[in-house]
């Protein structure tokens, strides 16, 4: 009866029973995080390699990479204005070549 036991309770492995801990297992893969793929979207676009534009979209949705490019880009634009010295809606229009006026 007691066998039973041991068996249901046991060790599970040949290395547990030897008193050994089972090798760990390789971590997975970590996933990337919107911005992350936002950034690496847009540095491949600005490069035009379009090998890690692919990758770069198939890590996260297209909405989050949406939202994450957006993001990226309202913070560009903000960041260029302080350096200019100019509002955010001109330094946007620059970039773009349209008119500023």
């Amino acid at each position: 009866m007691f066998a039973r036991f041991r068996v249901l309770w046991g060790p599970r492995t040949a290395e547990e029973a030897g008193g050994r801990r089972p090798a760990k297992q390789r971590p997975e893969k970590r996933a990337h995080n919107l911005f992350e793929a936002a950034a690496a979207y847009v540095a491949a676009c600005a490069e035009d390699d379009q090998e890690r534009i692919d990758e770069a979209a198939a890590w996260v949705s297209p909405e989050a990479l949406s939202f994450g490019v957006n993001e990226l880009a309202c913070r560009a634009v903000i960041a260029l204005a302080r350096e200019r010295d100019e509002s955010p809606r001109t330094v946007a229009r620059t970039l773009l070549g349209l008119p500023t006026g």
